[in-house]
């Protein structure tokens, strides 16, 4: 089946995104999935360009590279002017330009003849909406609607399509046309009647704007002057990150894309910008993707980790309510701003229901505070630092025994809780679903490595018992996990215990995020990785969420066999933190291998676990997210896996370990890398014939030094 980059095209621009066909229309016929979305709610779900009341011949259609516009070219099939005389096919060229800027849809149309005649032609678009909630897209039911009105035009001469919500809100789609227009009110179409003259051409701009009550109101702004605003922007966004080259075009290409899929997905915020999850749907605020993709990226955008870091403190939980999964000092899983979410239909609007975004959080303020030594932003987390600490020990631990366990609490939330959130995601080995409070085994190494750096954090600040005692329960809570989740018949970790303290001893990809937190006994390493490298597990793309040989095992099912690549990259990770380096770049390899089969480079959310096939790419998930901010940002994670690459400011040392270079990649180069008020330029060489590096400093600063060690 067909990927969402091969049957569509996608826009996204912080709360608004589009999904459109390859001619850049809309069809509300074909997959329910294509429309104009603004802050969750599909605003424009009809659009289709037309000739005489005829679809134009597609010629070519592709996202430019900074994915800020899509550009189609269009051609007329066979026409008859209005006079008779009949228009070869191929004659007249249609350009469409079309793009997102600050919860406003622009196109401009370029329309040019080739004939040596004039002639007459009936351009039109047709241009509706249906206000759905994205839950209704996705499928939820809903016993009431609010009020769609009818098309109306406005003093102005712009056209407008309205909902009144049962939430009391309007939402208008307001649409602006830079050329005279005759509309048909009823069959929401507009026309706009052309006098072509011999290699004539004519010009046609419109932009439509969603708003909503309580919302201000875009400015109206041209094609051109909104398009020379978003550059600036982009820049601002990319500002983010170095300049990283390597010897292999393909994988450059991959990092390039990765990076402009991300900064796609990059909303501002009051507390700097927040990765989105994905498109379409997910273009949000999620903790968990927000943490991990921040993690990915650290080491080459510290800034947007601290970015991340502040806005979910700003959104961290500060009481109980059952309905939202909510506890004092528990991180935010995702914010909505539909109707139905509005009207607590669902509970999304502020959820809270995740066991694993608290601990992350923790870990990453740890990572951020090594990676930057900045002191006076760790000062002002602090307090929300230590409330997730309270949350893991209060409510984290529901039964005392030292785990950190879940259980469904809100009526309409999730039932898993973990980062395979799927209703059936954790299950024995007998194919039941493990009941309730759940131990997931990725957790617990997350719980561990928080403690780990919340007692450096809480040491750096003074609070010397408070680190002591988070140092002793970190090695407990190791010593605890070891002894009760390996199955030594598996060589794996139970993927989780269930209410009953049962192990679900079957083999999955969370058991290699217990390597990448640093739980794991050094002993169990090389068993765990020769399990998870098994063609059971490790189907040539990467490592599949759940084995081939268990019951649940399904590759086209969302968290029951399918490949992730920020899974694929976290278990990459832990391989190389405990030294195994070579099996790390195996798997880098496969999702690079796996990128060069998929449309612009784009790792999508998951794409199936089916074995690799020579000659063909892995098969597509059907619906996942494309863009989606862990998956396009686990090449960056791969990448420092590779190089074992750690800059310590306090140190004032860049610590290359245990680095390793695959064949296809003789140097990578970093091109102002960030560290504190510093930008370093880096060279990193494979030697040839031979698996040792070398690294050129190209402007090494004052008091640094580098170290590049093997173990």
């Amino acid at each position: 089946m067909e990927s969402y980059e091969e049957k569509f095209r996608v826009l996204n621009h912080c709360d608004t995104f589009a999904i459109l066909n390859r001619w850049g229309n809309i069809d509300p016929n074909g997959n329910q999935v294509q429309g104009i979305y603004n802050r969750d709610t599909r605003f424009i779900n009809n659009l289709a360009l037309r000739l005489n009341g005829i679809p134009l011949d597609l010629l070519s259609s592709s996202v430019t590279e900074e994915n800020e516009a899509l550009s189609t070219d269009l051609s007329n099939p066979v026409l008859k002017s209005s006079n008779g005389t009949e228009i070869p096919a191929a004659s007249l060229h249609i350009h469409r330009s079309q793009f997102l800027k600050d919860e406003v849809f622009h196109e401009k149309l370029d329309l040019r003849s080739y004939l040596n005649f004039s002639c007459a032609v009936n351009l039109s678009l047709l241009i509706q909406g249906d206000f759905a909630d994205i839950f209704e897209v996705r499928g939820a039911k809903r016993k009431q609607r609010g009020k769609l009105l009818p098309l109306t035009k406005g003093e102005d001469g712009q056209l407008v399509i309205c909902y009144e919500g049962l939430d009391l809100i309007t939402r208008k789609a307001i649409i602006y046309f830079s050329q005279p227009f005759e509309v048909d009110l009823k069959n929401y179409e507009v026309r706009f009647p052309l006098e072509l003259t011999a290699k004539g051409a004519y010009q046609l701009e419109y932009a439509i704007h969603f708003e909503q009550t309580g919302r201000a109101t875009q400015p109206k702004t041209a094609f051109i002057a909104a398009k020379d605003e978003l550059a600036p922007q982009l820049q601002n966004r990319n500002a983010y990150f170095p300049v990283v080259e390597t010897s292999n075009e393909q994988f450059t290409h991959w990092l390039n894309r990765s990076q402009a899929d991300l900064v796609s997905l990059m909303a501002e915020t009051p507390y700097g910008k927040y990765p989105y999850a994905g498109v379409p749907w997910y273009n949000t605020a999620f903790g968990r993707d927000g943490i991990i993709t921040a993690w990915q990226t650290l080491w080459l955008a510290p800034q947007l980790a601290k970015d991340v870091l502040l806005f979910l403190a700003a959104h961290q939980a500060t009481q109980e309510d059952h309905a939202s999964d909510a506890e004092p000092g528990k991180i935010l899983h995702e914010i909505r701003n539909g109707e139905m979410v509005a009207l607590n239909e669902l509970p999304f609007k502020h959820y809270y229901g995740t066991i694993d975004a608290t601990p992350l959080f923790i870990m990453l303020a740890g990572a951020y505070f090594q990676r930057t030594n900045d002191r006076e932003t760790i000062k002002d987390l602090w307090p929300h630092i230590n409330a997730a600490i309270e949350w893991m020990d209060r409510y984290g631990d529901l039964d005392g025994d030292g785990f950190v366990e879940y259980e469904h609490k809100a009526e309409k939330g999730l039932t898993n809780q973990g980062w395979k959130d799927s209703f059936d995601a954790v299950s024995h080995v007998d194919g039941t679903l493990a009941k309730w409070p759940i131990a997931l085994c990725e957790v617990q190494g997350y719980v561990y490595a928080a403690k780990l750096s919340a007692s450096n954090i809480a040491r750096e600040l003074g609070y010397m018992e408070l680190s002591k005692k988070l140092q002793a329960s970190a090695s407990s809570l190791r010593t605890n996990f070891n002894e009760r989740f390996w199955i030594e018949e598996k060589q794996c970790f139970a993927l989780a215990l269930d209410g009953d303290k049962k192990p679900c001893a079957v083999k999955s990809s969370n058991a290699g995020h217990v390597l990448f937190t640093g739980i794991a006994y050094e002993h169990l390493v090389p068993k765990l990785i020769k399990t998870l490298l098994h063609p059971n597990l490790f189907a040539g793309w990467g490592i599949r969420t759940l084995a081939a040989d268990e019951v649940q095992y399904n590759p086209m099912s969302y968290h029951n066999g399918s490949i992730w690549p920020h899974d694929v990259a976290l278990i990459a990770a832990g391989f190389a933190q405990y030294g195994f380096v070579r099996e790390a770049a195996q798997l880098a390899t496969a999702l690079f291998d796996a990128s060069l089969f998929i449309p612009l480079q784009r790792l999508p959310e998951l794409f199936c676990g089916f074995d690799r096939r020579q000659g063909e790419g892995p098969t597509a998930y059907p619906v996942a997210c494309s863009p989606q901010a862990w998956s396009v940002s686990s090449v960056f994670l791969l990448l420092q896996s590779l190089l074992g690459i750690e800059i310590l400011p306090e140190q004032k040392t860049i610590y290359f370990r245990n680095s390793y270079l695959p064949s296809y990649l003789d140097w990578v180069k970093i091109k102002g890398l960030q560290a504190q008020d510093l930008r370093i330029d880096l060279e990193i060489l494979r030697h040839k014939d031979s698996e040792h590096i070398s690294v050129n400093w190209r402007n090494q600063p004052k008091d640094w030094k580098m170290v590049i060690a093997t173990f």
